[in-house]
C-alpha cells in the first residue's frame, strides 16, 4: 500500500499498519527511508519559522536578526546529520526498555516502530511549522504542538507494542 495511505490508516489502526510493515520482512532500507523522509519534511516545516526569525520577529531589543541562509544551514545539518543519530539511539533505548517489560522484538522492529511513527505523525508537524511561521509562539501553535506530541506518542506506543510482541 502507498505510504500516504498507510499514514492515514496509522492514525486509526497503528498496530495493524505496523504488523503489515513487519510482515514485509526485515528491510533496513525502508526503515532508514522513513527516517530520512521524516527528517527532510521536518526541515521543510522549519522554513516559515526560520523566515520569521530572519525577518526580525521576536528578537530581543538591540539584537541583530540572523541571516536566513545561516539558519537554514544549521537546521539542515541538524536534521540530516544529528537527529538521525539521536533517533537511532532512542530506538535502541526503547527496545531495551521494552525487553525489561517482556518485549520479544528486535532492534530492527523498534527502529521501524519509531521511524514509522515519526513519519506517520509528520502532517501535524507540517501544520505546526506553518503556524510557528505565521503566528509565532501563539496559543494555537502550542496547541498543535501538543496534539502532535500526543498523536506521535499514541502511534509510537501502539507500534512498539506490536513490534515487541
Amino acid at each position: 500500500m502507498a505510504v500516504s495511505t498507510n499514514i492515514m490508516r496509522a492514525w486509526r489502526r497503528p498496530r495493524q499498519v505496523m504488523r503489515e510493515l513487519l510482515d514485509q520482512g526485515k528491510r533496513e532500507d525502508r526503515a532508514i527511508a522513513y527516517l530520512f523522509v521524516f527528517c527532510i519534511l521536518v526541515f521543510i516545516a522549519q522554513w516559515p519559522r526560520l523566515s520569521r526569525r530572519a525577518a526580525g520577529f521576536e528578537l530581543a531589543p538591540g539584537a541583530e536578526p540572523p541571516e536566513l541562509s545561516q539558519l537554514m544551514t544549521y537546521e539542515l545539518f541538524a536534521w540530516l546529520m544529528v537527529w538521525p543519530l539521536v533517533l537511532y539511539g532512542l530506538a535502541a533505548l526503547s527496545h531495551l526498555v521494552a525487553r525489561l517489560f517482556g518485549g520479544q522484538g528486535s532492534f530492527y522492529s523498534a527502529r521501524l516502530a519509531l521511524f514509522w511513527s515519526l513519519l506517520a505523525s509528520v502532517p501535524l508537524l507540517l501544520l505546526y511549522g506553518l503556524m510557528a511561521g505565521f503566528l509565532g509562539p501563539a496559543a494555537g501553535t502550542q496547541l498543535v504542538g501538543a496534539v502532535w506530541l500526543l498523536i506521535f506518542g499514541y502511534i509510537w506506543l501502539q507500534s512498539l507494542r506490536e513490534a515487541e510482541k
